[in-house]
């Protein structure tokens, strides 16, 4: 045993404060941004009759998973306008989206390069191990502290909870592109660039799809614990019924989340069979 105790906690308060001290604007204008995103896809989907976007998600739905997951997708919409929760479906649904495009801006780039590069792939598969393994509980602390209460610290808490699968299965996909292809590429005369987004990025894509299914799958497993710090949505109703014992609440709550998990997990599953079929 060591005579002394080793002051982690400190060294990461004292990290955290230093950030929330120095970097106030940058997370003052992130906060922003990401409100605007969020808000705005909430007002403009609430703009919409529930009939139409019932309509507009199930005609998608169609599209990419087939007839029968629409009839799912549509029954399942009104079943959850029909117990008033449409209104919680729709924040949910923002908060998902918009932490799911945040993963995929920072999400790609990174699992490209990490697949481009053998030395920051081996720096960064560490940190994916450590972010993966994390307890989900624990990013709502700095998402606090950064953000404050609200629907931006859910988002954050959802975006970060939702990259480490992401950046994994794009570092994946483009390296298992086959190499006769990589070479008829260079033979042709591409450029490292042509080569990425003519080659191996289409190559990839059903790949790096399943990263994306995966990260929205993560993302919806976040809600309820995100009610925790005022992300409102399905999860404020699953955490009320928690909270006032109201099982039949929380039982309601938790089935709108597993219909919006079901769809948007066909969805990203049938776009990436067309792009392997493609």
């Amino acid at each position: 045993m060591l005579p002394f105790r080793i002051p982690i906690r400190d060294w990461i308060s004292a990290g955290v404060d230093y950030l929330v001290n120095e970097y106030a604007a940058f997370f003052d204008g992130f906060s922003a941004l990401v409100y605007f995103l969020v808000n705005n896809l909430k007002d403009g989907m609430m703009a919409l009759p529930p009939a139409v976007m019932i309509l507009i998600i199930a005609g998608i739905t169609w599209y990419m998973a087939g007839w029968r997951v629409a009839i799912f997708a549509a029954l399942g919409l009104l079943l959850s306008e029909n117990i008033g929760l449409w209104q919680a479906f729709v924040e949910t649904l923002a908060l998902v989206l918009t932490a799911e495009l945040l993963v995929m801006v920072v999400g790609l780039p990174i699992g490209v390069l990490a697949a481009r590069n053998d030395r920051f792939h081996s720096i960064v598969r560490p940190v994916l191990d450590f972010m993966q393994t994390m307890p989900a509980f624990v990013y709502l602390i700095p998402a606090v502290m950064f953000f404050g209460l609200g629907l931006v610290p859910g988002v954050v808490a959802t975006f970060v909870f939702a990259l480490p699968p992401l950046i994994r299965l794009t570092n994946l996909g483009i390296r298992q592109v086959p190499h006769e292809l990589i070479e008829a590429a260079d033979a042709f005369g591409a450029t490292t660039n042509q080569k990425l987004f003519k080659v191996q990025i289409p190559v990839a894509t059903p790949t790096i799809m399943a990263g994306v299914n995966q990260s929205i799958m993560l993302g919806l497993s976040m809600v309820v614990i995100a009610a925790m710090i005022g992300a409102g949505g399905l999860g404020a109703d699953v955490l009320r019924g928690i909270q006032r014992l109201q099982v039949g609440q929380g039982f309601e709550a938790g089935l709108v989340v597993v219909i919006m998990a079901i769809i948007l997990d066909r969805i990203t599953a049938g776009f990436g069979q067309q792009k392997s079929t493609a």
